[in-house]
């Protein structure tokens, strides 16, 4: 029989990235949290999606403002991760970042980020699909990307 538990373990064999999806709450603060759930849609246009859990308690601000920044993480940025992936409190408390093109997050130490303006939202079960339009991105080429594999983190071996 097909449980939500045997599910989530089975897919948990299927290694992934790790993006910090940040942005401006509707008072300015930064916002934030960690998906696994991230992939490139389209070339042309140029297009990106995320599935944020329809409890989070972030993705509302982000979406009533209507853009978002994926940040890739980069390898030794596990405690980052943590920080975003818990509701409540600041969790930007100690996190270096400058303002990307609009205004969301860009944290320092990613292996890339990318600027999207919110093209749609659809249901997809316990989660929303949000489509994003990339208006503007950047990457460093030297830096490894933090991996999620079985619950645990991991790095790319050299």
């Amino acid at each position: 029989m097909l449980t939500s538990t045997r599910f989530r373990s089975a897919l948990g064999h299927f290694p992934s990235g790790v993006v910090a999806i940040t942005g401006r709450d509707a008072d300015g603060r930064p916002a934030g949290m960690a998906v696994s759930s991230f992939t490139s849609v389209s070339l042309d246009p140029p297009l990106v999606a995320f599935l944020p859990g329809k409890t989070s308690s972030t993705f509302p601000s982000l979406a009533r403002r209507g853009t978002f920044c994926a940040n890739v993480l980069a390898a030794g940025q596990e405690d980052l991760c943590r920080a975003l992936s818990v509701s409540g409190g600041d969790k930007f408390a100690g996190v270096d970042w400058r303002p990307g093109p609009h205004g969301d997050p860009v944290l320092d130490g990613a292996v890339a980020w990318i600027a999207c303006t919110i093209e749609a939202v659809h249901d997809a079960g316990d989660h929303h699909l949000v489509l994003g339009r990339v208006d503007d991105l950047a990457a460093d080429a030297t830096a490894e990307p933090l991996l999620f594999f079985r619950s645990q983190y991991h790095h790319l071996a050299a």
